[in-house]
């Protein structure tokens, strides 16, 4: 890392300890302009360019933002309070890095400024094949039921299960896919050191020991009512779908399904009992605003677009990474992953020439980007079928 990476890192990390989670006005400032020269502006210790923005508007929302931003810098936590955070295994991701998700850069102006990641996954690649999977915190046995199943079922078939770590649907959709030795991802409104809910500890940590649990929160800051909604938008731009399992009309849940509409996402909800008031919020998605109906895994992916592109139908083809875009690591790690039978890691990494947690980790990114797969005897390569190839052929 440069030293100019570095202080670009710092200065987001500055940055979105004094400007609201999720500020348009903050991401609108950053189009053309570096965080850490948005910063010296707002700290006075520059003033080249205090006209950031060409739209008037723009300019005067900016302004009325620093004055907010100002303020709150007696608030900043000390340098060594930061590095405290990230030497309790917190980790930084920001845009552009190699393990920041594209697909959150659809959000816009508010795309996160940086995340706040604690977990054993790597945070794109278990997002390349995901599924935001939500619903009421006040949920009935079946919704609950309903969420455990689902979200075991879409981690048995090697897809990432995105919620928000409540209670309710979020924690059943997590539950299930951890009980399927899957991965899964709990988005949270507060900070991943505060983790709210208090009730949850042992299940973020069994989720950080298995996927990895996000914010864009400062990591000890509490979750705030506005907080959740915000947090929504990621949950929604992570996924490459939305399903709903169980919501009444007032639901947050509808928040998430709604970002995913604009982030033309697939929105899918679970249809419920006519008299239950905690599916009416289901019913008028599907009623109302097109959404899929679904009953399991795999209607889920059947509406899922190749690559979560569009919102066309039909199952993914393929893996969701291509070949190219794989670092020269992971190609030769592949190299040596046999299509038939299958192959210990120490054997793979012997063949690829990496140490054994390399080979490891490089099997575990490559079986989320769809290349390869467990089996009896270790890891096997998946043949990608072609596109208008019958399901039936058999292998040549």
């Amino acid at each position: 890392m440069t030293a100019s990476d570095d202080s670009e890192r710092r200065a987001r990390v500055t940055l979105s300890l004094l400007a609201d989670a999720g500020d348009p006005v903050l991401g609108a400032a950053l189009r053309d302009r570096t965080a850490a020269d948005l910063l010296a502006v707002t700290l006075g210790v520059s003033t080249q360019g205090d006209a950031v923005l060409t739209d008037e508007a723009e300019e005067r929302a900016l302004s009325l933002a620093m004055q907010k931003w100002r303020r709150r810098i007696p608030l900043l936590p000390s340098a060594g309070r930061l590095a405290a955070w990230q030497d309790s295994g917190l980790r930084l991701v920001c845009p552009g890095e190699p393990e920041w998700p594209s697909q959150l850069d659809d959000l816009g102006d508010t795309r996160p400024l940086l995340l706040w990641v604690r977990g054993s996954a790597d945070l794109r690649y278990a997002c390349l094949r995901s599924v935001a999977v939500v619903g009421a915190r006040a949920a009935t046995h079946y919704g609950l039921k309903v969420a455990v199943e689902l979200g075991a079922a879409l981690a048995e078939r090697g897809t990432t299960v995105v919620s928000g770590g409540a209670f309710g649907i979020d924690a059943s959709a997590h539950r299930g896919a951890l009980a399927a030795d899957g991965l899964t991802i709990a988005v949270l409104a507060g900070g991943i050191s505060y983790g709210y809910p208090k009730a949850h500890t042992s299940l973020f940590s069994a989720i950080t020991a298995q996927g990895a649990v996000v914010s864009e929160c400062p990591p000890e800051q509490p979750p705030t009512r506005p907080g959740f909604l915000v947090r929504n938008r990621i949950i929604a731009a992570l996924g490459r779908g939305t399903v709903v399992v169980e919501a009444a009309l007032r639901s947050g849940a509808l928040n998430t399904a709604r970002h995913a509409r604009e982030l033309c996402r697939p929105v899918m909800a679970v249809p419920g009992p006519v008299t239950s008031e905690q599916s009416a919020g289901c019913h008028e998605l599907i009623r109302e605003y097109g959404a899929m109906c679904v009953t399991d895994a795999r209607d889920v992916l059947e509406h899922l677009s190749p690559a979560g592109e569009g919102t066309g139908g039909g199952p993914r083809r393929g893996p969701a990474l291509d070949l190219d875009r794989l670092d020269p690591t992971a190609r030769a790690v592949l190299e040596h992953v046999p299509a038939r039978g299958g192959r210990g890691p120490a054997s793979v990494a012997v063949r690829a020439g990496v140490d054994f947690d390399t080979a490891v980790r490089e099997l575990g990114l490559l079986a989320a980007a769809g290349y390869v797969r467990r089996c009896d005897q270790g890891w096997q390569a998946v043949r990608v079928r072609p596109a208008g190839e019958p399901a039936d052929q058999p292998d040549q």
